[in-house]
């Protein structure tokens, strides 16, 4: 064989896979399914190493089910609408439909350089009207059930983007992307009852064994359930104001009430306040998210106005506070700084009076005391522990009608809303007499003109466009507006995966293919998005469920969270200047290496240190196994390889490696998913088959045995070499359609073992001994031998420690 020539390689596979359709699949039910996926990218144009590796990951899996004999579907699609794309369009002058369609076609382009193992034919993009109509026909099902309604919501907004943004969008007060200072705004938002779910998405996480304990975690915090007791506070001036409280222990410690900047008690206030008015306007500038809340100075406002404490009847004062958020409970809290840190910081700022009402641990000249304990202070309650008190004063609201026990949830109703052009448009009709009305089934999907005009105010140009936002009333035939704001991206990523199960029906939203292949059998990406995008399509699957779409109730069974890649302990990011282009180093080393590299940098949910050595050293060592697997082919052309029953000693410990090595890297590509040690298994593999220069009949059949083992698995990780070496053995089919390598588990017996003696822990000699061997004489030999002596003649032996088959530690003083 010639020398290794990446391009001419990697481009031979490729020819190859496609005109095999090697990767398109169909439902078999005849063969076990398997459905790898990774989350799709967002089309910005090039790829980067993140991409590499994450596509990777889904790729060694992908194409390792598939040599067990699976039927595996592994698609790819892109999150096409968005803001990132919108913005980039306008700051190069182009439409965002033309800037994101050329973007997928060079990605494309990379995605299959790389050589991964798409089913191409079920390609996918969110921004598609044959795609997004059926989110739409499905926010339709959910209006006429009334899961989705539309309410003036207080939000974040980006003065400069022009549209809302979540929480976790603002950074120290400002857009993500913009820069730009956030401010608080109320405005008219759509919203998903995804609240009604808060249960079973909780609980389901109990019965969800592959996903990482450190994500369900996260998404158990994220959803908060809590059961407190939803109070009736009377202030005078203005009526009723509820607030919800877990410790309802501390009730008789309120010496004060605070309400969010944007509730109505604070708005009626300032209408002829001027300084609280201005202090409102003041906090709309600030971050309303409670990570903020948290690290953010404490400030306040006396609103002038008096609540009455419903056990005691005194007079509490209310504040307006910046730290109470309108969406979170009811945007107003009963303040017990006596046992809350946070409160007891504002009233020390305040002055405001701190009374100690449980007898817990602590001192309230220095902090709070949270601990729980037994009521004092209380009248009739004293003495009762916390759940007593609960208890007991659950009893006594219900009776009086001032109060009630409630579940509560951290999470919010999902805000699907968003005022910016390049998404799905919401399916709404607005009529002055019939009011907010769904687009007819008949009349989807409502395409979003891709010929648009941006103007010097970087608003959505559909607002400016009459032929779009201009219709009639499907009810009245009335004159009427449509909704000109967009969905979330997060709507398309919800369901994505059910739409690659079959991406050309055009009978509905799904057909019965997705139950063929749902759940996803294993699901792949960044950590970042453990919280909110999972947690969407998860609440987004139980929807489909409940429409009969499909019949399981986890979108996900297994689920893999890889880290970031990172260059000089940075993330690699265009902003950072320390990104590296896969396409040069695909050109300098070839698909392979890269893919290598990727997998054998780190462990896949670690980070990955960008090491321009380490990307060397995976071309050094696929340039060595090319030319060691191709030197031991020409030796042997033609010949025929017979391998004998009885073998030497060397011919038994290098088919035990073999096998070992089928083992180890099947382990840990199947079950363990630690890629990096399956190299390293593959590696010390290639060293001893290097080593073994057995000429013999049997040793040249050992050797075929070994090669043609390792070729196999290191298909996955380097494909396109895998295909040429293999076609080199004289193997027809395609090796991605090969089988798996199997243990032969009489390789693995052992008349002898290799033990390792360690004298306090450091290795001193090595022993070899007979396979069953007892305890007694693994010490005797090990004491004995000669260099084990060195180091412990003079001193005391306190214990000798026997690790059955791996090592002895003789322990001295």
């Amino acid at each position: 064989m010639t020398a290794y020539n990446p391009q001419e390689v990697e481009q031979h596979a490729q020819k190859l896979w496609e005109a095999h359709k090697s990767f398109e699949v169909k439902a078999d039910d005849n063969k076990e399914k398997y459905y790898c996926l990774s989350m799709f990218p967002y089309p910005s144009g090039k790829l980067h190493m993140g991409h590499v590796r994450n596509y990777t990951l889904s790729e060694v899996i992908a194409r390792y089910q598939k040599m067990q004999g699976k039927n595996v579907l592994q698609p790819i699609g892109y999150d096409a609408f968005g803001l990132p794309a919108e913005n980039a369009a306008i700051k190069h002058n182009r439409e965002p439909a033309e800037w994101t369609y050329a973007n997928m076609e060079e990605m494309t382009a990379q995605f299959k350089r790389l050589g991964f193992a798409f089913d191409w034919s079920r390609e996918l993009a969110t921004c598609q009207p044959d795609y997004y109509r059926w989110e739409q026909w499905m926010f339709v099902k959910l209006f006429e059930q009334g899961l989705v309604y539309r309410k003036d919501s207080v939000v974040n907004w980006d003065p400069v983007d022009q549209t809302v943004l979540a929480n976790e969008q603002v950074i120290d007060g400002k857009g993500w992307r913009s820069g730009a200072e956030v401010i608080r705004k109320t405005i008219p938002q759509w919203f998903l009852k995804i609240t009604d779910y808060a249960d079973e998405l909780l609980q389901s996480l109990d019965n969800m064994p592959g996903w990482p304990d450190s994500v369900k975690t996260m998404q158990r915090n994220w959803i908060g359930r809590s059961k407190g007791l939803e109070l009736d506070f009377q202030v005078d001036g203005f009526g009723q104001v509820s607030i919800y409280t877990t410790r309802p222990d501390t009730l008789y410690g309120v010496s004060y009430m605070a309400v969010a900047p944007e509730h109505p008690l604070a708005l009626q206030a300032a209408a002829d306040n001027a300084e609280l008015a201005a202090f409102l306007q003041q906090c709309g500038k600030e971050q309303s998210n409670e990570a903020a809340m948290a690290t953010m100075e404490k400030k306040g406002m006396y609103t002038g106005l008096d609540a009455m404490h419903p056990l005691t009847g005194e007079r509490v004062p209310v504040w307006v506070a910046n730290f109470v958020l309108m969406t979170y409970g009811t945007g107003a809290v009963m303040a017990v700084p006596g046992h809350d840190q946070r409160d007891y910081e504002f009233a020390k700022k305040y002055d405001l009076p701190i009374t100690q009402v449980i007898d817990a641990e602590g001192d309230l000249y220095e902090a709070a005391i949270t601990e729980k304990g037994c009521l004092i202070n209380s009248d009739a309650f004293n003495g009762m522990d916390f759940a007593q008190a609960f208890d007991a004063m659950a009893k006594q609201f219900k009776a009086d009608g001032t109060g009630r026990v409630q579940i509560n949830y951290r999470l919010r109703d999902w805000g699907v809303s968003r005022q910016r052009y390049w998404g799905c448009p919401i399916p709404i009709i607005y009529c002055d007499d019939c009011g907010a009305v769904a687009v007819p089934e008949e009349q989807l999907p409502v395409v979003l003109p891709e010929n648009v005009v941006f103007d010097e105010t970087g608003g959505s140009p559909i607002k400016r466009m009459p032929e779009f936002y201009e219709t009639t009333c499907p009810q009245c035939a009335a004159p009427a507006k449509r909704e000109t704001d967009t969905f979330d991206t997060f709507m398309e990523s919800s369901w994505y995966y059910a739409r690659y199960t079959c991406p050309q029906y055009a009978g509905g939203m799904l057909s019965e293919e997705a139950d063929h292949w749902l759940p996803v059998d294993q699901y792949i990406g960044g950590i970042e998005h453990a919280i909110l995008h999972l947690l969407y399509a998860r609440f987004y699957h139980k929807v489909l469920r409940d429409q009969g779409l499909v019949h399981s109730d986890e979108p996900f069974v297994n689920l893999l969270t890889q880290g970031m890649v990172l260059k000089d302990g940075a993330k690699m990011s265009k902003s950072k200047g320390n990104t590296v282009d896969p396409q040069d180093l695909i050109e300098q080393y070839g698909a392979d290496t890269v893919r290598l590299f990727s997998m054998f940098a780190a462990p896949p949910e670690q980070s990955l240190e960008w090491s321009d050595e380490g990307v060397e050293g995976a071309a050094r060592y696929l340039n060595r196994l090319w030319f060691q697997v191709s030197t031991f082919i020409d030796s042997v052309a033609g010949q025929t390889f017979e391998m004998s029953a009885e073998l030497n000693k060397e011919q038994q410990a290098m088919r035990l490696k073999i096998h070992q090595s089928i083992e180890k890297v099947t382990q840990d590509i199947g079950e363990r998913q630690t890629f990096n040690t399956a190299i390293a298994a593959m590696m010390e593999l290639t060293n001893a088959l290097t080593k073994f220069n057995d000429d013999s009949t049997t040793g040249m059949a050992i050797r075929h045995e070994g090669w043609f083992s390792l070729v196999k698995m290191i298909s996955p990780f380097a494909p396109h070499m895998a295909q040429a070496l293999w076609e080199s053995m004289g193997q027809e089919a395609l090796l991605c359609d090969a089988k798996w390598p199997e243990v032969d588990p009489s390789a693995l017996v052992q008349d002898e073992i290799e033990m390792v003696v360690q004298v306090n822990g450091k290795l001193r000699a090595k022993l070899s001994v007979s396979a069953d061997a007892s305890k007694e004489t693994i010490e005797a030999l090990a004491l004995a031998d000669e260099n084990v002596q060195k180091f412990v003649e003079g001193k005391t032996i306190r214990k000798v420690i026997v690790v059955p088959k791996r090592l002895i530690n003789v322990v001295v003083s």
